[in-house]
């Protein structure tokens, strides 16, 4: 299914937000977290990608879904934002060799990130919830359903993939990019982060220089920490191919990818929906590895409409 929908800025409706919470998540770890709306409703968990604080799910997208009947739960990954930072040192060298497919041993693996996020739910006292998670954050969710079932509810994988290789492939051009020295201090970040959302976000969506300026200062004055990110980057890089696994998957799924997708090539979309029974395949024109807000009503409808068949 290929979609492109019209724009639009809906109304952010009025729910409740808590103040940013730890969670001690076992192993040393404790992730910063934060919840939009009644504990009471469903609970959704929120999963970001390479390097994005949870800052990255907007607020506005997060008091829309809170608004259909979710406890939204967003939060940082380890070594992102306000959570922990872990030890293990990753040279550039190892990962280019990494991109050119020789195997390493990881500080981590998407496995204990997802076992992070389990940990979270834990100290929630949630059972089980729908999950949704973009890039990194759609690996992580997949391999939840696959290593706790159990625990998940519906599946919403955004802009990832399955982890074989010859699928969901990055442009070649954006290695450089994506392993460029950000240099030091606020505005130095900032000027790279643009640079980079100028090479991977929706053509068909764009943003404004001012809303991408003002998320890269958000970011950094969370706490960036370029280390972590090749930690992040480099699990990614060694992840197992999940595809035999996801057709054990049996909640309900969908996959959502944008077909202007450079980070991230549309071909691992289809690949996750293919290897999913069941799986609902929404295609996006214009859209590339990014959440515009004039796609937020996509988005919650969409994870709404997959929770709904649980």
């Amino acid at each position: 299914m290929s979609s492109r929908p019209r724009r639009k800025t809906p109304d952010v409706p009025d729910v409740a937000v808590s103040g940013e919470l730890f969670a001690p998540v076992g192993k040393g770890v404790e992730l910063c977290y934060q919840t939009f709306g009644d504990p009471d409703d469903e609970p959704l968990l929120l999963v970001m990608g390479l390097g994005g604080p949870m800052t990255w799910w907007d607020p506005e997208l997060c008091s829309m879904l809170a608004a259909r009947g979710f406890y939204v739960i967003r939060y940082d990954n380890r070594d992102t934002g306000r959570s922990s930072r872990v030890g293990g040192r990753v040279g550039r060298a190892a990962l280019v060799r990494a991109f050119a497919g020789a195997r390493s041993r990881p500080p981590y693996t998407l496995d204990d990130l997802a076992e992070d996020a389990f940990g979270l739910l834990d100290h929630l006292g949630v059972e089980s919830a729908h999950v949704a998670g973009v890039s990194m954050g759609g690996m992580i969710v997949q391999t939840m359903a696959i290593v706790k079932p159990a625990r998940v509810r519906s599946l919403t994988s955004i802009m990832s993939t399955t982890g074989k290789r010859t699928v969901g492939w990055q442009h070649p051009s954006l290695l450089p990019s994506l392993l460029a020295n950000r240099g030091a201090g606020r505005e130095a970040y900032v000027k790279a982060s643009a640079a980079l959302w100028k090479l991977i976000g929706s053509p068909g969506f764009p943003q404004s220089d001012e809303e991408v300026r003002a998320r890269a200062e958000e970011t950094y004055d969370r706490g960036v920490t370029p280390e972590g990110v090749l930690r992040q980057m480099l699990a990614i890089l060694n992840q197992p191919n999940r595809g035999p696994r996801l057709k054990s998957v049996r909640v309900p799924t969908l996959v959502v990818h944008g077909l202007a997708d450079r980070m991230v090539h549309v071909s691992g979309g289809r690949a996750t929906a293919a290897a999913v029974p069941g799986a609902e395949l929404l295609l996006i024109d214009g859209m590339g590895h990014d959440l515009p807000r004039d796609l937020f009503e996509t988005f919650a409808a969409g994870i709404r409409r997959t929770a709904d068949r649980a």
